[in-house]
């Protein structure tokens, strides 16, 4: 009989050594891993992980497709409110301290990272995931992720850049390391814990712990908050929450907009390549995707409705908290059961039309910012002034529909400052500064495209802006058609608006034109809308400029 195969000391083809003895002795100088009773599996092939995830962690399983089916537990979504930022002197001045970033001392930091690496220590095995944030190789970083599930190592191979061979035999010392003991609790007394889950980076030691959760998510969002830090205080290069894709003729588009806008579903044309579709930078060379993979949402999925999503759910990829059926097991994605924040992680090369390398050397040639408004009085599509890209930009609203929480009977406004404000770490305005300089540098032109209802609020017979007028829209923006048609101003938030569209019916873009009752209640929803832009914008006021100020809806 063979020898059994030790995975710490091959290249994931079992073909060449990597030198692994060297990692376990870095990760035991850096972080006192014990290699003497923990297996340390170092990029590992997908099969292996499948293997792993399948043998020794419960509620995995294959699904029909192929793809690796895994529970997440208890928590199945983000925990925005256990989340922190380790306050130490070479970063302290540049973060944006408040609701969104609480800080944290050095002292609990270390007691959490201790906590975490001794958890690490009692597993039969650990994972170690090389790979890169960031396509363009003048900014990337390289990130290692040490982890205790199979599950958690597949997902950030998927959602990381995959190095090559070559790479990884050169990876050399991570830039960025995040350390997962999600299985294990935190100490819920220990100084700034507000719960047994802990989130929390440290710039100084360029680590990142986490504790009480084993949702993926938050290894995800964790590398994108890192570069929302990393790329404009170091590089001065713009971090976005945004979609991208690139036309035949190399011409830019992308995509900011909350859940439900739109941003996956637009940025998917099949007349344009995807660079990705959620987390970009913007330099001075172009934009690149800083993932490798995407995180799409899958309730209510359907090879008809979202056939390159449908169809990238296959071996490699990884489906959480899923239902299905025991027997076939094929997936059921109106079930909700575990969670309605049902996801699938896979390579972005699973998409047809991704473009390989997620960069581009052009800048781009329109900006969109995507609203779904309830109300029915936001125009389907506005141009915006420099000033107006900023405002709406720091607002980053859209509406929370009637039902989705118990108590909300009608639309409400939602707002996430730059449409990412759970990511941010520096203060909006200098993020929306970034976005305004490039902007005019590179002379893109910016739209606010509402893809929410028309004729009425949705709670009182209005109608979703049928999807086929939204990318008629988007081609008439793309084709730069509506760079010669006639504008008329939109009262109290003074947008321009285009009167005609090719393939759009002119009544549906003056939202009065459209409105089923009287203009007297269409007043009154624009005002008590406006009113709501007036009063979130207070948070920001003290850092934007009169200019920007005035760019807002005027009572």
């Amino acid at each position: 009989m063979s020898p059994p195969v030790n995975m710490t000391k091959l290249h994931p083809a079992g073909v060449e050594p990597l030198g692994h003895t060297e990692l376990e002795e870095e990760l035991h100088q850096v972080a006192h891993i014990d290699y003497d009773r923990v297996s340390i599996q170092h990029n590992p092939s997908v099969a292996s992980l499948y293997e792993d995830a399948l043998v020794h962690e419960s509620g995995s399983a294959m699904n029909s497709t192929g793809a690796l089916v895994a529970s997440s537990g208890k928590k199945t979504g983000r925990s925005p409110k256990d989340k922190r930022i380790v306050d130490e002197p070479s970063s302290s001045e540049h973060i944006w301290w408040g609701p969104v970033n609480k800080k944290l001392s050095e002292q609990s930091w270390l007691i959490n990272r201790e906590r975490a690496i001794d958890y690490l220590n009692t597993r039969q095995r650990i994972y170690v995931i090389d790979a890169y944030a960031g396509w363009d190789p003048k900014y990337r970083i390289k990130v290692r992720v040490v982890c205790a599930r199979a599950y958690h190592a597949l997902f950030m191979r998927n959602m990381l850049i995959r190095p090559t061979a070559e790479e990884l035999a050169n990876f050399g010392k991570p830039d960025f390391t995040i350390y997962n003991g999600g299985a294990f609790p935190a100490n819920r007394y220990t100084s700034g814990m507000t719960s047994s889950t802990s989130v929390s980076i440290n710039f100084k030691e360029m680590e990142m712990l986490i504790l009480g959760t084993e949702y993926a998510g938050e290894m995800k969002k964790g590398i994108f908050t890192v570069m929302f830090y990393l790329m404009p205080v170091k590089h001065q290069v713009l971090t976005l929450h945004s979609s991208a894709n690139e036309g035949k003729d190399g011409d830019v588009t992308v995509f900011f907009g909350l859940s439900g806008t739109g941003k996956t579903t637009l940025s998917a044309d099949p007349n344009r390549l995807l660079i990705g579709d959620d987390e970009h930078c913007w330099s001075d060379d172009g934009v690149f995707n800083i993932e490798g993979g995407c995180y799409a949402k899958c309730v209510g999925l359907s090879e008809e409705k979202e056939p390159d999503i449908f169809n990238a759910i296959k071996f490699g990829s990884v489906l959480e908290n899923v239902v299905f059926d025991p027997a076939t097991r094929v997936v059921d994605y109106d079930d909700t059961t575990l969670t309605e924040n049902t996801r699938c992680s896979y390579p972005i090369e699973y998409i047809p039309n991704a473009k390989l390398p997620c960069l581009t050397q052009s800048h781009p040639s329109n900006i969109i910012l995507l609203t779904c408004d309830a109300r029915g009085v936001i125009p389907p599509i506005s141009k915006l002034t420099n000033e107006q890209v900023m405002y709406h930009f720091i607002s980053g609203y859209t509406s929370k529909m009637a039902g989705t929480e118990e108590g909300v009977t009608e639309p409400q406004a939602t707002f996430s400052a730059c449409f990412g404000q759970p990511f941010l770490v520096l203060h909006p305005m200098q993020y929306a500064k970034m976005l305004s300089e490039k902007i005019s540098q590179y002379k893109a032109t910016a739209w606010l495209l509402n893809t929410g209802w028309t004729g009425a609020s949705a709670n009182k017979g209005g109608k979703r802006c049928p999807l086929k007028y939204t990318r008629a829209i988007l081609d008439a923006i793309h084709a730069g058609e509506l760079n010669n048609v006639e504008y008329e101003t939109f009262p109290v938030f003074n947008l321009q608006v285009p009167k005609t569209v090719p393939n759009v019916p002119s009544e549906l873009l003056n939202p009065l034109n459209a409105w089923t009752a009287s203009k007297a209640e269409f007043d009154d929803e624009v005002k008590k809308l406006a009113g709501l832009f007036v009063e979130n914008f207070e948070n920001y006021k003290s850092e934007a400029t009169p200019e920007v100020i005035s760019a807002g809806p005027q009572l």
